[in-house]
């Protein structure tokens, strides 16, 4: 496979815009901040620049002095900044919190079937109940697994593979192997039934991640690597001469959308060599979509189970989004590392 053709320094420069622009919007203790400071974090961890991680405390410790809201599927996401701060300095305030949003997830969120989280929003009101959406992969499943290793609690982590195995079975398709945004356990259906780039974007990521954490004895590990594997030939395939992909994967009239490229591009790095060819046209794509100010562009708006593929094609994507700003970042933290460990 062809090697990857990138100037570091070029990148961490990128990388320096794209933090110093996300930091510039404004957040609550939800996702979209969740998602674009689990970016800033993973640019941390691969560069050890302090300022990144300064700026994220910072905004945490504000968060924490005010009072935080109730706990949600989606407001759980900002767990992943708490793992990196405690895991980073040690402060046991962190960890409390990180905890008390695990416990929820293990014993009051909202469940159904064989134990799938309901998804639930920063919201007072039930308003998908028992459905389960790919976004909870990555604001919950992920979640579970990284705290459950770094602590050694077993129930943590083992609730994270059963959220794993529960949304393969209700949302991969057994014959194009993408998977669905989401499924309506009441109605027996996939709602739209559309195979959303950003939602694969969150299975992806997120098994790649999980393969890091999980034995290679340990009997999910082969499930999950299945569910990549062919998941990831699926989408190679499904990749525009661009680099990107889009927003409906299979409609080539639907547009092009960075966010859930990026997300994909963290996976397929993952694999090694493998998918270079494809990694480095989704590198260049990238980088061409990413303004001298740092603004991720071309990214979606926040986006729901639709009524339909007409429904996804219309979500505007002209607006700076923070999930855009931390799946990019995501991913050329992913490209360094994958630098270092000279694959």
């Amino acid at each position: 496979m062809p090697h990857l053709q990138f100037d570091e320094q070029q990148i961490t420069d990128m990388m320096d815009r794209v933090v110093e622009r996300t930091f510039h919007m404004d957040f609550s203790w939800d996702w979209p901040g969740g998602v674009a400071f689990y970016g800033v974090c993973e640019a941390y961890e691969v560069t050890g620049n302090p300022a990144y991680l300064e700026k994220v405390k910072t905004w945490v410790d504000e968060y924490m002095d005010e009072g935080l809201p109730r706990w949600t599927v989606n407001a759980v996401s900002v767990g992943h900044v708490l793992l990196t701060l405690y895991t980073s300095t040690q402060e046991e305030k962190y960890i409390e919190i990180a905890t008390q949003m695990a416990d929820y997830l293990l014993h009051d969120a909202a469940k159904f079937g064989d134990g799938v989280l309901q998804h639930t929003v920063n919201s007072d009101k039930d308003i998908f109940p028992e459905q389960a959406w790919v976004d909870t992969m990555f604001m919950a499943g992920f979640y579970l697994l990284r705290i459950g290793d770094l602590l050694g609690k077993t129930d943590y982590f083992n609730e994270g593979l059963r959220q794993y195995h529960g949304h393969e079975n209700l949302l991969q398709d057994a014959e194009t192997h993408l998977y669905y945004h989401g499924w309506d356990n009441i109605a027996q259906n996939h709602m739209s039934s559309v195979f959303w780039a950003r939602g694969n974007a969150w299975a992806a990521l997120t098994m790649s991640k999980a393969l890091k954490l999980i034995p290679v004895t340990h009997p999910s590990y082969m499930i999950i690597a299945g569910s990549l594997r062919d998941q990831l030939s699926a989408l190679v395939r499904l990749q525009d001469s661009s680099g990107f992909w889009h927003t409906v994967l299979d409609r080539s009239d639907s547009p092009l959308e960075t966010s859930g490229s990026a997300g994909i591009g963290v996976a397929l790095l993952s694999r090694g060599t493998l998918y270079n060819k494809f990694s480095q046209k989704t590198l260049d794509a990238l980088s061409a979509n990413i303004t001298a100010n740092g603004s991720v562009t071309h990214v979606s708006a926040g986006t729901a189970v639709m009524d339909d593929a007409h429904g996804y094609m219309q979500v505007p994507d002209k607006r700076i989004q923070g999930w855009g700003q931390g799946l990019a970042l995501a991913f050329f933290a992913q490209l360094l590392q994958s630098k270092n460990n000279k694959y």
